[in-house]
């Protein structure tokens, strides 16, 4: 009898497929009830073995099950069965056959929702089993396209069946080529090759068989046959697989694949050029049939104007194909046979739309000249210019560079025709001044996709690339231009393409315009005209000034140019507007952010700049616009520094309503966070005056309805306050810093994710004023910090919230923290971790750091705490808490790399000796001793006066007055071992602060620098002899087995205290 086999994993409950067919149609049911109830149910049925099956059989059910069902059935397998179709529980081997299966007998479905998941299904299926598990899938695929393609176009008979599975067979081809394309695994690659292998030449014939009726032959009455739209959308969709193919080709052929790419390469050359030839014969046919149908008065039909919609999608898709293989290579590209022809065929086209009627050309599939067309051929153009030029980049002398009538008249049609505003732009900046200017602004990002944007940056290639043809055009146009008078809207329009052309090639036209001439004799009277048509031309101005001093080409420090902006600014007067003011402020923050700005210079302005921002501000209608003119605001307040203390009044009496009225826009909340930190940053030590603010910003900022979204910006505007103030306390009777104390070290206690700056806020409470906290919040602090160390922290936040522990040893006095560090328990968990022997060497060397301030601070204190912690664990006494810990300490001296905390741990070693406990001093002798001779040949330190008038005591020390405390030298350390300043680190990125005095003054006033360690351990000794009962007590008890060698080594290192 055969033993049963062992089940592996959990058991999974099977599919009941008649409940399945009733959830999944009540899921697409009408009724609200019924429907949320088989949702819920649906997802619980998911994870049953068999639903999978059960969904892609009723999504199949082209008869007997209704289409609302089938819908969602095909739509909960997409969304669900594709990241299961792995699972064995799940799914069986069997049930992903009939899938599988199923998938192929779709691709006659008539609904197209249906049709259109169900290809997704075959392509993310397709990338797991194919070619292991469904091997016939591609096969299967060509031979029903090769079929039906066939039966189409061996007659003219058109049956609509055969149109469908062509079409439907064609689009799961061509998201399984896509599919493949995209997978960089060894094993993707290799089975895309042989796809490309298998597919390319096919798809290439079957491409020109489908468009070869058409290509040549369109015309207002072909356009408008029923077949012409579905051969046409045939075509489309067969050049989708033929172009991820091609480029995937061409990816290849200056890597790895490079031979293979070359026995394609006449292939590839055939596709390349015959795609030009059709993009030119499509284009002709339908700007002739567009341009026919414009001057007729029948408009297309139904039909028509979809023949219409899929050529232009189409001619776009090829122009894209070129675009592609010229952004992943673009030198190779120009070498491609027939590649300039092509290039240049399109902006031939361009140049017949600008001497076309300026209505032909619009964002439309139907226009005559559509936009998207035309930017895309002057995208080929303008990326192709650079490998133009005599010699491109290689030094190459190039056969194929532009002449220079070619270069001019590119030039000239640029500047007439796409440059200048249209009447679109026009009627937009009317309508929406402040929505005009922000889709201005986001012309970098734009420029691909709109002629005027783009015709600029076409411009500014031509400049750079044929500078000697493009800059004394200009120049010569310019200097015509300039003392011409602006009587009408149309010399406005053209003076302003005028001023956009010398703004965009500054760098190349700073060297032929004096723009300090210019701007006294031309642009400064232009500024203050009140023509009504001016603000096209001053908008200009402002932009312009940006331009040339943001790229170096004219000088902040020329008063004339803050006499135009700041006028630009205020001006509400006759042939001023919004879309002037908001482009002066932007153009205002690119000339304070330039390298030659002078503060000096700009500081008469200032107080005008500042006053006219902030109405402006108040006038703006949207938040983005407020943003915006936040941000000039920020440059301004960033580089005025504390000049701009007399006009915080101005700039904060509007915060909090702006703040109120942002509501749930955290964008712009954020914004004025920055603006208030930008204002803080430049008040420095007088920054406490604006506590008023500052406060109630930090508090709602990180309630609970805002910190979601605004915490990293609440807590930059807290560290700049606490860096930059001088006092925790109220200053005038406004909120105080110390108030957000209890909101501090409850976000310490629970926000992990910004733990690191909520740390760091720590610190700089404590570096302020640790007496005043410790005072109110000692044992909630402590609290937190545990919290924060028994909750699962990274190694990083240990590390940090160590050194905040250290800061407040070193800064406050021991009864401040002591009682507050035991009731926590932290002190507990501390000596714990350190004695447990899986903690990580580098977190527990780190508390073994905390425990060693802590002594050093007062090792009564110490004593006392590890006393309580023994009783704590029900321990008779410390004994074996104190030996443990010295085992450790021993244990881990090797990890600390730093003389300065090695030093630190002599000194707290030093410190237990004087305590006189058994458990340390019996380790005097060899370990200690040991110990401190390796830190005191490492650090080396000597006073810079030393006293000379000391005799021996005892067995160590020389013989002090008791009155002083002898490690507190009062003269200078020659410390040999330390830099003068501290890392960069330790400053936590507070230069200039008043926080970076408080942390140097930490630094330099520290024990562990301002004591010599010859002294410090010999007071300790002695302290440690009076523990015993004097010097002899000492050496009979613990100093027996001491090394003479050793001994006297020590005594010869203390003598130099």
């Amino acid at each position: 009898m055969p033993r049963p086999q062992p089940q592996l994993g959990l058991a999974t409950e099977a599919i009941n497929l008649e409940e399945l067919y009733a959830v999944i149609s009540g899921a697409a049911s009408q009724d609200v009830a019924q429907l949320q109830a088989c949702t819920e149910r649906l997802k619980m049925m998911m994870d049953m073995t068999g639903t999978f099956d059960g969904l892609s059989d009723i999504a199949s059910q082209k008869t007997s099950v209704p289409l609302a069902v089938r819908q969602q059935s095909i739509i909960q397998f997409k969304n669900h069965a594709l990241s299961h179709w792995r699972s064995r529980k799940l799914l069986t081997d069997e049930a992903r056959a009939r899938i599988r299966s199923r998938c192929l007998m779709m691709l006659d479905e008539e609904d197209d929702l249906i049709a259109q998941c169900n290809e997704e299904i075959i392509s993310k299926i397709a990338r797991s089993d194919f070619p292991g598990n469904w091997s016939n899938l591609v096969t299967d695929l060509m031979t029903t396209i090769e079929t039906n393609l066939q039966i189409r176009y061996s007659s003219n008979a058109a049956d609509p069946r055969t149109t469908l599975v062509l079409r439907r067979s064609i689009k799961a081809l061509n998201g399984i080529v896509f599919e493949f394309t995209t997978i960089r695994m060894l094993t993707g690659v290799a089975t895309l090759k042989n796809l490309f292998t298998y597919l390319h030449q096919p798809l290439w014939k079957y491409y020109e068989t489908i468009s070869s009726p058409f290509a040549s032959t369109l015309n207002p009455d072909s356009i408008a046959l029923p077949r012409t739209a579905e051969d046409l959308l045939l075509a489309h969709l067969i050049y989708e697989a033929v172009f991820h193919l091609t480029t995937w080709l061409w990816q290849r052929h200056g890597k790895d694949g490079k031979d293979e790419f070359e026995g394609l390469r006449p292939w590839f050359n055939t596709v390349f050029q015959n795609s030009g030839v059709v993009r030119k014969n499509l284009n002709e046919s339908r700007t002739n049939i567009m341009k026919a149908v414009s001057s007729s008065a029948a408009p297309l039909t139904g039909t028509g104007r979809k023949s219409i919609g899929l050529l232009t999608r189409h001619l776009l898709l090829l122009g894209e194909f070129f675009r592609r293989l010229q952004q992943l290579s673009s030198p190779s590209f120009v070498r491609i046979p027939s590649c300039t022809d092509i290039v240049l065929y399109g902006w031939s086209k361009v140049v017949e739309a600008t001497n076309a009627a300026p209505q032909l050309i619009s964002d439309s599939e139907e226009a005559v000249f559509p936009t998207k067309v035309l930017v895309q051929a002057m995208v080929l153009f303008k990326e192709s210019l650079g490998q133009w030029t005599e010699k491109p980049k290689k030094g190459l002398v190039n056969p194929d560079t532009l002449s220079r009538e070619f270069v001019e008249e590119a030039v000239k049609l640029l500047v007439t025709k796409f440059i200048p505003l249209n009447p679109k732009d026009l009627e937009g900046w009317m309508a929406d001044p402040e929505e005009w200017v922000n889709m201005e602004d986001k012309e970098n990002d734009q420029w691909e996709y709109d002629l005027r944007p783009c015709g600029e940056r076409v411009l500014m290639t031509l400049c750079q690339q044929y500078t000697s043809f493009v800059v004394p055009l200009l120049e010569t146009t310019f200097k015509q231009v300039i003392d011409q008078p602006t009587v009408d809207l149309a010399s406005v329009v053209q003076k302003e393409a005028l001023y956009c052309a010398i703004g965009r090639c500054a760098l190349k036209m700073k060297d032929v315009i004096p723009f300090d001439q210019w701007l006294e004799h031309s642009l400064v009277p232009e500024s203050r005209s009140d023509n009504p048509t001016f603000p096209i031309i001053k908008r200009r101005i402002a932009w312009l000034i940006g331009q040339w001093v943001h790229n170096g080409c004219a000088s902040a420090d020329n008063p004339r140019i803050w006499d135009v902006l700041v006028h630009l600014l205020k001006d509400r007067g006759p042939g001023a507007d919004a879309v002037v003011r908001f482009t002066a402020a932007t153009a205002m923050k690119e000339c304070v952010e330039s390298r030659d700005f002078d503060i000096n210079v700009f500081a008469p302005y200032l107080s005008a700049a500042v006053t006219e921002l902030v109405k402006l501000t108040e006038e703006a209608d949207t938040l983005e616009s407020k943003h915006r003119v936040a941000r000039c605001l920020d440059t301004i307040i960033d580089r005025a520094e504390i000049r701009i203390i007399p006009l915080i009044p101005v700039i904060t009496s509007a915060v909090p309503q702006y703040w109120i009225a942002a509501e749930d826009d955290f964008t712009f909340k954020a914004t004025l966070l920055g603006l208030v930190e930008c204002l803080v940053k430049a008040c420095k030590e007088h920054s406490a005056t604006l506590n008023a603010l500052t406060v109630p910003l930090i508090r709602d900022s990180l309630s609970p309805k805002n910190i979601t979204s605004l915490d990293e910006q609440g807590l930059d505007l807290w560290q700049s306050t606490l860096r930059n103030t001088v006092t925790i306390e109220s200053v005038n009777g406004a909120p105080a810093l110390a108030e957000l104390v209890p909101l501090l070290l409850q976000l310490l206690a629970v926000n992990l994710d910004l733990l690191g700056k909520i740390i760091g806020l720590v610190e700089s409470y404590f570096i302020l004023g640790a007496p005043l906290i410790l005072k109110s919040y000692a044992l909630d602090f402590f609290r937190a910090a545990q919290a924060v160390l028994t909750g699962p922290v990274v190694s990083v936040n240990i590390k940090d919230i160590t050194i905040a522990l250290n800061l407040v040893m070193q800064i406050a006095h021991p009864s401040q923290w002591a009682e507050a560090i035991h009731l926590s328990g932290l002190f507990a968990h501390i000596i714990s971790y350190v004695l447990n022997e899986e903690s990580p060497a580098l977190q527990t060397t780190q508390f073994l750091y905390v425990l060693a301030r802590i002594i050093i601070a007062d090792s009564k204190i110490f004593m006392q705490l590890l006393s309580a912690t023994a009783s704590s664990t029900g321990a008779p006494d410390d004994s074996k808490l104190m030996s443990d810990l010295m085992d450790v300490w021993w244990a881990r001296f090797d990890n600390m790399a730093e003389p300065r905390q090695r030093k630190l741990t002599a000194m707290c070693i030093a410190s237990l000796v004087s305590t006189g406990h058994p458990q340390v001093l019996k380790r005097l002798s060899n370990e200690i001793f040991n110990l401190w001779m390796d830190v005191f040949c490492e650090i080396q330190e000597v006073l810079d006066q030393a006293a000379s008038d000391g005799t021996r005591y005892g067995l160590f020390f020389v013989q002090v007055d008791p009155s002083m405390r002898p490690w507190c030298t009062s003269s200078p350390i020659h410390r040999f071992w330390d830099e003068d300043q501290a890392p960069s680190s330790y400053y936590k990125e507070t230069e200039g602060t008043p926080e970076w005095n408080r942390r140097h003054t930490l630094f330099t006033t520290d024990p562990v620098r301002t004591t010599l360690l010859s002294t410090y351990v010999a007071a300790r000794l002695q302290e440690a002899e009076v523990a015993c009962g004097g010097s002899q007590a000492l050496q009979q008890l613990y100093l027996q087995d001491v090394d003479p060698t050793v001994m006297k080594q020590i005594q010869v290192y203390l003598s130099k205290s």
